[in-house]
């Protein structure tokens, strides 16, 4: 016999933490889970910035400035965001920080810098947002990954490559540690978002040479990367969690 499902049957008041929230894909994330229905606490380090950009969502919806990734600071942030908008219901990890550097040329403190923000940080606010999720018995967690995670890195350096893939594997375990709980966590793996981070590391002559070798022949855009976000943290996604959808254009398929 089937249980019933408890999932709420819209987004509508729902409380969601976007990282990185003042970038290309945390903004196209912020807008489409406030276009939901959330209320979203977007987070980044420059709070007039952060405050800016929520203060033009169509919900009740704030800035908040702290860094992902020291542990103290995440605490005290969410328990902030908690007091003012609620306890988080959806969190989405963007915060990111990209180097292309390979091996020989990655020193200790750039690999503990990538690692810091990009899989550190998760691991905090997964931790931090967890207990409540956990408690009414409904949540979403979805970790921005990378094609790098998988690839071994096309173009992206050896530390970026490696947080993306950790990145993975913690979206495995908690999925599969919290799935009973009627929490799913899942990932999204994009390739080359049209995203200044990512497009000021290319070159012109690199951005045209992999434009032939993707298949679609196009970048991908923050607002797709958006889309498969806000269908992972809806309601009718309730049956996938532990999974990470590939968003590359063809350029590898499996």
């Amino acid at each position: 016999m089937c249980a019933e499902s408890t999932a709420p049957s819209s987004l509508k008041g729902k409380v969601a933490l976007v990282t990185g929230g003042t970038g290309s894909i945390g903004w196209a994330c912020a807008k489409q889970l406030a276009e939901a229905g959330c209320h979203v606490a977007l987070v980044d380090l420059d709070l007039g910035r952060c405050e800016e950009l929520a203060a033009q969502l169509p919900t009740k919806s704030i800035g908040v400035a702290f860094d992902v990734s020291s542990e103290p600071a995440v605490v005290a942030g969410v328990a902030s965001i908690s007091e003012r908008l609620g306890g988080v219901d959806i969190l989405v990890n963007v915060a990111g920080i990209l180097s292309n550097n390979k091996c020989f040329e990655t020193s200790a403190e750039e690999w503990r810098k990538v690692h810091a923000v990009n899989y550190d940080g998760a691991f905090f606010l997964s931790k931090a947002c967890l207990p409540h999720m956990v408690a009414q018995g409904w949540g979403r967690v979805v970790n921005l990954s990378s094609w790098a995670w998988k690839s071994g890195g096309l173009t992206a350096g050896t530390a970026y490559s490696a947080s993306k893939a950790a990145l993975v594997g913690l979206t495995f375990s908690l999925a599969r540690q919290f799935a009973a709980d009627g929490v799913t966590v899942n990932g999204v793996a994009p390739c080359y978002v049209m995203s200044p981070m990512i497009m000021e590391q290319l070159s012109a002559e690199k951005r045209a040479e992999l434009l032939q070798t993707i298949p679609v022949h196009r970048f991908c855009t923050p607002e797709e990367c958006a889309h498969t976000v806000g269908f992972l943290a809806s309601p009718l996604s309730g049956f996938i969690t532990g999974e990470i959808v590939d968003m590359n254009g063809g350029f590898q398929m499996d």
